[in-house]
Formats: structure tokens, sequence, C-alpha cells
């Protein structure tokens, strides 16, 4: 452990920001009297100071600090009865962790420590209202910045929201570029647990901002190629993210949202990479996606159009026809 006396020199980018008051924020952490408007401080400066996730790491009893805000929440879960203040408060240490998750110093670390496992009962949950909406939200904000550290504009399109409370939307609202170096570390600790059927589930029935965030951890996954194979490697996992893919393109042909429905149609692109599943989807893709119910949606999209137009190659290929040109069944 490092004491926060001893730190290294201020870097002359910081000059902004009052060191000092950095260091009395982060000590503040460690009491309960003074530790939610601490956790409300930093989350607001994170951003401008970089190095604030290897401080938040290395200062004693922060990162434990931090963990009883989350677990402190835990009761409020089932019967859910978390409120907007409680929600708020959990999601500026969900901030934080995402800092801690995103930075290159802390994040092995973060992950060797198992801390997104934290987040997990916030992922089961199912209520609809605001509260349990921004901490999903932010939640799925650690696991992203965890595995994927900045993403793009162009890979995650989540325009911040002015109704949500700065952590979500900071969490959702990631920029950068995609520049990963241990992306396969992150992708074998998401498979061992159990962050896929928490995404499908989110996938089912969150809101679109959500729907949104889970749908692009999945992509991630899928195209690893261990993450690709993890899925296909039974029918029960394949069908069930089928499933629940199907469920989405039915749904986003009643209520569409161009931003959803790329990262859907990128994951069914990957999926038909792998043999067994190309095989499947031949016979399960819906038809929403071979005919002209989205031309409207994707009119502007040209990326989206064609990865929609390479999956549809991709079934088409080896498949035997009869003399009409019909698909004929497989043997």
């Amino acid at each position: 452990m490092h004491s926060l006396a001893t730190a290294a020199p201020v870097p002359t980018t910081l000059a902004q920001v009052d060191r000092e008051k950095i260091y009395q924020w982060i000590n503040e952490l460690s009491s309960p009297e003074t530790r939610e408007n601490a956790l409300l401080e930093l989350s607001k400066k994170r951003e401008s100071v970089p190095d604030l996730a290897p401080m938040l790491w290395h200062s004693f009893g922060t990162i434990a600090a931090l963990l009883q805000e989350i677990v402190n929440i835990y009761p409020s879960i089932n019967p859910p009865t978390l409120t907007a203040h409680q929600s708020n408060r959990v999601c500026n240490a969900l901030a934080l962790l995402q800092c801690v998750a995103s930075h290159p110093e802390t994040r092995s670390a973060f992950l060797a420590a198992h801390i997104p496992l934290f987040l997990y009962p916030f992922l089961h949950t199912v209520s609809k209202t605001r509260p349990f909406e921004y901490l999903r939200l932010t939640s799925l904000g650690v696991i992203v910045e965890t595995g994927f550290h900045h993403v793009g504009q162009a890979d995650l399109e989540l325009p911040t929201s002015s109704d949500l409370p700065a952590s979500a939307s900071q969490s959702a609202g990631i920029t950068g570029a995609l520049v990963k170096t241990d992306e396969q570390e992150v992708i074998n600790f998401l498979l061992t647990t159990e962050i896929i059927p928490l995404c499908l589930r989110i996938m089912e029935s969150g809101s679109e901002l959500s729907k949104t965030v889970a749908t692009f951890i999945l992509q991630k996954i899928l195209l690893d190629d261990t993450g690709l194979a993890y899925i296909c490697q039974t029918y029960e996992r394949f069908s069930h993210v089928a499933m629940i893919l199907g469920k989405m393109v039915l749904q986003l042909s009643k209520e569409p949202s161009a931003r959803l429905l790329k990262h859907v149609v990128r994951c069914y692109l990957r999926l038909s990479d792998n043999p067994r599943a190309r095989e499947a989807l031949r016979q399960c893709l819906p038809d929403q996606l071979k005919d002209t119910t989205f031309a409207q949606v994707l009119k502007d999209d040209t990326t989206t159009k064609r990865w929609l137009a390479q999956l549809v190659k991709n079934l088409q290929e080896g498949q035997v026809t009869d003399p009409r040109g019909i698909p004929l069944p497989p043997q």
C-alpha cells in the first residue's frame, strides 16, 4: 500500500485540479460520515484526473469502502425497494470502480480480485423503475470498461442522456478507441462467470439503452474466437442466444432503434462464421432481416447494411437448392 502523503509529483496536466482535495476526498471515503460527499466529488473529477485509478487502488481501505457501498444496497434489491437517492449514491461508487476497471495499471488486479462479481446481483434485477435502470446501466458500464477499454463511438453509440445521473451517463457514453492489449484475459474471465445469461436477460427485458450495452458485450464476446466457440459449443447455448436475438428483431420491427439493430446484426453475422451455427441460422434467421422491414431504419447506415448483406450471403453459400433455386432442407 502506498501512503497518499508520498504520492508522485503533480503532473503539469493536472494543474486545474486541486490534488490536495483529491487526496482529502479519497481519505474521506473510509469514513461513513464523509463518504457520500466524497463519492460524489470524486465521481465528477474522475475524467480530469488520469491517475485517479491507481490512487484509489493503492490507498488503504478505499476499495473496501466502495465494495461496502455495493453490498449495502443488496437488501434493497429483493424485494425491490431501491430509492433514487440510494441508486445515485451506489452509482457514484460504481463510477469509481469503472475508473479502476479501465486503467491499464489496475485492470488486471481488478479482474484478479473478481470485483465484477459484486455487480452481478444488480444485473439480476428486473424492476423497470428508474433507480434500478440506472443501477443496471452503470454496472454494465463497469463490465464494458473492464473488458473493452476505451471503446470508440463507432463501436458503441451511446450518447449521454440528460436524465441519467452523471455516473450512469458517463459509464454508458464511453469514448476513445478500442485499444485492448489483454482482451483474452477479460474474455476468459467473462466466460467463466455468468455474464452471458445476465446479458441475455437484459437484452430481452431491459430498456433500449441497457439492451444496447448488453448486446454490445455479447458482440465483443462473440468477436473473440474463444467466445464464439464457447457459445456455439452446445445447442443449448446457441439456441438461447438465437432465441433472444430473434425476439429482439421482432421487437425492433415494431419499435425501431438503429443503434440496437446494428449490434444485433453484428452478433448474427459473427455467429454465421461458425459452420454449425450457420447451418442452424439458415432455419431460424428472422424473416425481417431478409426482407425490407429495416430498409428505412438503415437507409443512412452503410456499415450495418453491409453486415446484413454479408450475413445473407454467408447463409446462402454452400446451400443446396433444387432446379428452381429453392433451398432444400438439410439431409
